[in-house]
């Protein structure tokens, strides 16, 4: 066993980068939107894993720097606690879906070397939001590599099966039943009105109950 083999495999891919997970209230709304959405859409399917701000190790390597996508989507990987995802010990699976949220820190440069990193390694779908313009750049792999999407407007995921809505404004994110992506507030709301429409049932159930009695 060499050296490098018997030193703590934590110290060699540390599970942070040190980097925040969002720079502004807007980055992170959009995060968790986006990522607690898909836990919704595929909470009966245990063999899909969707991390978000999770350190993403493509490669057994030192020379290769990993990356955290704002949100990605892995399918064939089991739900489930990570501290990093190291992809030699996920079967060599790479994330397929990945999407990233643009912040007032991240620059050109910064965006190219992501797009780069995703292209080298892997991914089949790639998604940029970019919140203050509402601008939605895609790219979809074909032909070995990600190619951009030109037409983003009610562009539907073939993996995740989801449409996006780009023509009003603020991106809309429909899941494939049509329901809106909504985010914690809607969902409680939806929630306690659902809740309400039943309790209202039961009390009419009770009076037929009493009436016929």
């Amino acid at each position: 066993m060499t050296i490098f083999e018997q030193i703590d495999p934590d110290l060699l891919y540390p599970d942070s980068d040190g980097k925040p997970m969002a720079d502004n209230t807007e980055q992170y709304r959009w995060i968790v939107l986006i990522k607690e959405n898909l836990e919704i859409l595929f909470a009966n399917n245990d063999n899909i894993l969707i991390a978000g701000d999770l350190l993403w190790y493509p490669v057994r390597s030192r020379l290769i720097t990993p990356t955290a996508p704002d949100v990605m989507v892995v399918f064939g990987r089991s739900k489930g606690k990570r501290r990093s995802y190291r992809q030699w010990q996920e079967d060599n699976i790479p994330p397929q879906v990945v999407f990233e949220i643009l912040s007032y820190s991240n620059d050109t440069k910064e965006m190219e070397r992501k797009l780069e990193f995703y292209d080298t390694y892997g991914v089949e779908e790639y998604y940029l939001y970019d919140p203050e313009s509402f601008q939605l750049d895609g790219w979809l792999r074909q032909n070995n590599h990600l190619n951009k999407l030109w037409q983003m407007d009610s562009w539907i995921s073939p993996r995740l099966g989801i449409r996006f809505q780009t023509g009003l404004g603020e991106l809309v994110i429909y899941r494939p039943d049509g329901q809106r992506f909504l985010n914690s507030l809607e969902l409680n709301q939806r929630a306690e009105q659902a809740e309400l429409l039943l309790e209202q049932e039961r009390q009419r159930a009770e009076q037929l109950a009493a009436y016929f009695a």
